[in-house]
């Protein structure tokens, strides 16, 4: 039946583990075991002859209805939820990757996961090419015998730029590789990569599938045989996600498109007004109507999220005057939640990334980012409006 509802409905219907109680609300199991009947039920539980839980940090039943209901979302076959977004990352890399193998990532990537890949993927080995979130010429000439993955997140953060994911999931199958997709700007309800061919795709799941700066956590979704590799290695480097933060993520995933809808909407009304600010040199948003892959975005996305990003002019000076003179945004590196945040990428979220990777990134001292949030949209412009004025 799931594959007849909506997303609306499938965000709060699409997956529980039920109890003998009847519960109304999915039941919180918080125990690191579980019991068996018997030896040999025991034996059975450990080999996998028999469905069942065990051990928390390998399965529980909160977290499975978890990255169950994100599964569904996603259109996957399954899903394995972990700790963090970084740690889906980690799990989607090094559960395919080994020394002697090449990844192709685009070169628009959020700061720690540049980090992660040129301070730590790289001493296992793995040979590492970063090309154009949006040349496939360059994806296609980085391609080599032993490319075994290509890797990005799009929209990219901050920048908004649209990959095409039918052509890259081409260029990787062609090549005998994955492509793993960061879907974390989007979410399940505005982008779903596997539909255009995505192997993996790998959420964050603070970010807005939590929505309310709660709780961390990570979910990869994709194919079961995919899936069961990822859910080994989880296991073994004991990535997995806390009961109480799947709980928690379960009542964000509830709310979740009706929040995206209103997101969006205040997303796009917020860019409009700021592309006519004279302070402002240009606005990044894939909600525009003249983005420059605007008719991917039509393809791939049902709407220009929630996160865009501007350029001051005055560079750096004039940034951290707008960020420190706002009244309702909160100052931090987070986005997607109900409250509205804003960030100087260049010294937070790509701040430990070398000058001229941020510039090749199209990082800028002047570009601050914003997370539109719940609060009316008008008070957020209102707010913007007369930081640029002090």
């Amino acid at each position: 039946m799931n594959g007849e509802l909506h997303p609306e409905t499938l965000a709060i219907r699409g997956a529980k583990e039920q109890t003998n109680y009847n519960e109304h609300n999915q039941a919180l199991f918080i125990t690191s075991s579980f019991m068996f009947d018997s030896a040999a039920d025991g034996a059975a539980l450990f080999k996998g002859e028999k469905a069942g839980f065990t051990y928390s940090r390998t399965a529980n039943p909160t977290t499975a209805a978890f990255a169950k209901r994100i599964a569904i979302l996603e259109g996957g076959e399954a899903a394995v939820a972990t700790s963090t977004g970084m740690a889906a990352i980690n799990a989607a890399l090094l559960t395919f990757l080994s020394a002697g193998d090449h990844l192709i990532c685009s070169r628009s990537l959020f700061g720690t996961t540049m980090g992660l890949l040129n301070n730590h993927i790289v001493r296992f080995g793995i040979e590492i090419s970063f090309v154009s979130q949006t040349d496939l010429d360059e994806w296609r000439a980085a391609v080599r015998p032993n490319t075994k993955m290509l890797f990005l997140e799009t929209p990219s953060n901050p920048l908004n730029e649209v990959a095409d994911l039918e052509q890259l999931a081409d260029i990787a199958h062609q090549a005998g590789a994955l492509l793993v997709v960061d879907n974390s700007f989007l979410t399940p309800i505005l982008q779903q990569p596997l539909k255009f061919g995505a192997d993996l795709s790998v959420h964050s799941a603070t970010k807005a599938i939590d929505g309310q700066g709660r709780v961390q956590g990570g979910v990869v979704v994709g194919r079961k045989e995919l899936m069961q590799q990822v859910q080994v290695y989880m296991n073994a480097c004991g990535m997995s996600m806390a009961p109480f933060h799947a709980w928690v993520l379960l009542s964000g995933v509830e709310t979740l498109p009706l929040r995206i809808e209103r997101q969006c909407a205040n997303a796009d009304k917020i860019a409009e007004w700021l592309r006519r600010q004279p302070q402002i040199e240009r606005v990044y948003h894939s909600g525009f109507a003249d983005h420059p892959q605007a008719e991917l975005v039509k393809k791939q996305q049902s709407g220009g999220g929630i996160v865009l990003a501007f350029e001051v002019r005055g560079g750096q000076e004039a940034a951290w005057k707008l960020l420190d003179s706002v009244k309702i945004f909160s100052k931090t590196a987070n986005l997607g939640d109900v409250r509205s945040t804003i960030t100087h990428p260049w010294t937070t979220t790509h701040g430990k990334m070398q000058p001229e990777a941020k510039y090749a990134a199209g990082i800028r001292e002047g570009l601050l980012r914003i997370s539109v949030g719940l609060e009316h949209a008008d008070d957020l412009i209102a707010d913007l409006a007369q930081a640029m004025a002090s």
